[in-house]
């Protein structure tokens, strides 16, 4: 009953419900994970999803390695780095880490060493959602430099004002937002020019072709090459060297969005907690919330009513 209660609310409500102390409830969660959690989890992985979570005001990391056929957390380490993934390799084998098919990541390259290394038939998918993310801070970057060139005029109160309306999909966009990016256009080709090729390169992402992707994003890099923007000819160099795990995302469609809800999760499971002290007990809260743990307490039956 305890560890359902920690499954759905904080560990004070559980304290106060179940009249234990709250050190109480982390060591029942600790033992019914132990006890509860699929023993055959890292068996017939084929596809996987590898992403880290902070926790105490971003001090400290947590690796979470999750199985996308069946839409769990299925391993959890502490840290962030090279030896923190090469664990969970260590501990799935060389037999099984070979059945890995695919695995889609962000662009750490402590990931892509130890994946290239310990299970290199493994295809590398770069989610797409963070490609352009890196466009949007790209944009953010221009946007703030303008803004910089233009200190002290009227210019740059209105340049301030487009954040929303430069990052925003086209779609999603006010009518304020409308006319603020078309005063972008009449009057920053620069910051213009920063929001096309952020939104060239979601375009890119869109086709369903491969030869077509592959030609469409090397003439965004090479535009973006030549755009005179800083931040996208730093971008440009970045994409260029990683196109193949870019590309990869193309037939497969894969991306880490499963993983990025799990850490959502995660994160909620953090704040309702107002933090954890240790790695430790983070860990067994994952596990048992987002592991696969399905738990069926004693509760009282409903009254049948005449």
């Amino acid at each position: 009953m305890t560890a359902y209660l920690a499954q759905r609310m904080d560990r004070t409500a559980v304290r106060l419900l179940m009249g234990i102390d709250w050190r109480s409830v982390g060591t029942i969660v600790a033992r019914i994970v132990t006890e509860r959690l699929d023993p055959q989890r890292l068996e017939n992985l084929y596809v996987i999803g590898v992403d880290e979570i902070s926790f105490r005001r971003h001090h400290n990391y947590i690796t979470v390695v999750v199985d996308h056929a069946r839409k769990r957390i299925v391993w959890t380490g502490e840290g962030k780095s090279s030896e923190t993934l090469g664990r969970f390799f260590t501990t799935l084998g060389p037999e099984r880490s070979q059945k890995i098919e695919a695995a889609t990541i962000d662009m750490s390259q402590a990931y892509i060493s130890v994946l290239k290394e310990r299970a290199p038939q493994a295809q590398i998918v770069f989610d797409r959602f963070h490609v352009q993310r890196l466009a949007s801070d790209a944009v953010d970057e221009v946007r703030r430099e303008q803004v910089r060139e233009a200190k002290g005029t009227e210019q740059s109160a209105w340049i301030k004002d487009t954040r929303f309306a430069l990052l925003k999909n086209p779609w999603n966009l006010t009518g304020i937002e409308q006319l603020r990016l078309s005063a972008v256009q009449r009057h920053n080709r620069p910051l213009y020019r920063a929001y096309l090729l952020k939104e060239t390169l979601a375009r890119t992402l869109d086709y369903l072709q491969l030869g077509r992707a592959t030609k469409a994003l090397g003439q965004w890099i090479s535009w973006a090459t030549r755009s005179r923007l800083k931040p996208f000819v730093k971008l440009a160099k970045t994409i260029n060297r990683h196109k193949d795990g870019i590309l990869a995302y193309i037939p497969s469609r894969q991306t880490n969005g499963l993983t990025e809800g799990l850490n959502n999760k995660t994160r909620l499971i953090t704040r309702r907690a107002y933090g954890f002290h240790s790695a430790e007990a983070l860990q067994a809260m994952i596990h048992l919330c987002c592991g696969g743990i399905t738990l069926n307490p004693p509760l009282p039956s409903p009254t049948s009513t005449p």
